[in-house]
């Protein structure tokens, strides 16, 4: 996240106390779109606050460690969490975007084959990136919103389309001063 929005990289691990939150104006096919990237980090003890952060939004970006098959593992609890605090209008179309993060390391555990299989399974994108070495990094970013501004478009009312508001035309007859 820190990697796309502000182009730089540290080795200083600063764990996430509950929620880290950065946002970035794009253009997205001729459209101009502001990512609000909010990064949970899977600690536990901020479950309770999925509801409230996962609501409204439009894509789910999973990312787990090449080298770590336990944080691979974590991503189908993960999914099922997301959807069920978020509740999507079309869970079965909602966008995950799957991110295998450190494929600048040496010692990967979760083959890339494998990776992809569960992505096609479950019908997610799949990216490999490091940030470290800014390997598809803005590139997976760029297709994640995209995906959302897809699933906006296709499944919301705040894309403008679904909603029309008029005005209530006086009533020349009635006494009533409010027009609304």
């Amino acid at each position: 996240m820190t990697r796309f929005v502000d182009h730089r990289f540290t080795n200083l691990y600063r764990a996430t106390i509950g929620v880290d939150f950065l946002t970035k104006e794009l253009t997205i096919d001729k459209t101009s779109v502001i990512l609000q990237i909010w990064d949970t980090a899977g600690t536990e003890r901020f479950h309770s606050l999925g509801t409230s952060l996962y609501r409204g939004a439009h894509c789910c970006l999973l990312v787990f460690d090449v080298t770590s098959l336990a944080s691979f593992t974590a991503l189908e609890g993960w999914k099922k969490e997301f959807l069920v605090q978020a509740g999507p209008s079309d869970p079965t179309g909602f966008p995950f975007i799957v991110i295998g993060n450190k494929v600048d390391l040496e010692n990967r555990e979760v083959p890339p084959k494998k990776a992809k299989q569960w992505c096609s399974a479950m019908g997610a994108e799949y990216y490999e990136c490091s940030a470290k070495e800014d390997i598809d990094v803005d590139r997976t970013f760029h297709s994640a919103a995209r995906a959302a501004l897809l699933y906006l478009r296709s499944n919301s009312a705040e894309n403008g389309k679904d909603v029309q508001i008029t005005q209530k035309q006086p009533d020349k007859t009635s006494n009533e001063k409010c027009q609304c």
